[in-house]
């Protein structure tokens, strides 16, 4: 992945942000390439920046393919939905909504086209930006307790997840200028 482009744009006030960019995309060890464009490009599409969704689509055509790209697609719609209902369930006073079944169609969980460790690392990205603690937890728990994925790794995700994050904020300011 080239970040290039995407690095040179950034204003001054940003420099931190490039720094950390710049960094994750030179070490991220304990994910695959396809892993981390997997990351990026959730991350960037869960922080609504088309523009930059755009670009990082683009320029990990060559470490994606189209079905890991489609399921990228699906982790983020299918948390966009969940983080909302489970976010809910965590926020009202009511506990009883916490035991009701949720009755919402998920088939998309068992049936996204790449490994589970890989669509639960990309969902925990997208639970972190959309900011559901029980999405959160739940895809933490799964990573480290039944796929033994180290800590320091999901400490990564939530990095890329604050970077990107960060960066889709910043190139909507600097439209806005």
């Amino acid at each position: 992945m080239n970040f290039e482009n995407i690095l040179n744009a950034l204003p001054d006030y940003a420099k931190d942000i490039k720094l950390n960019l710049s960094s994750l995309a030179n070490n991220h060890s304990g994910i695959t390439d396809a892993q981390f464009a997997g990351s990026v490009l959730v991350a960037a599409i869960a922080s609504k920046n088309g523009a930059l969704s755009k670009h990082i689509r683009q320029s990990i055509a060559s470490t994606l393919n189209e079905i890991e790209i489609n399921a990228a697609h699906s982790a983020v719609s299918i948390m966009a939905m969940t983080n909302i209902y489970y976010r809910f369930t965590d926020l009202v006073n009511d506990p009883s909504y916490a035991t009701m079944p949720a009755g919402l169609r998920m088939n998309i969980l068992a049936n996204h086209g790449i490994d589970k460790i890989t669509f639960e690392m990309w969902s925990l990205v997208v639970s972190i930006i959309n900011g559901c603690h029980k999405c959160v937890t739940a895809h933490e728990q799964v990573l480290v307790k039944q796929h033994e994925v180290a800590k320091e790794t999901i400490q990564l995700l939530a990095k890329i997840a604050a970077v990107i994050h960060s960066l889709a904020t910043v190139q909507i300011v600097e439209l806005s200028k």
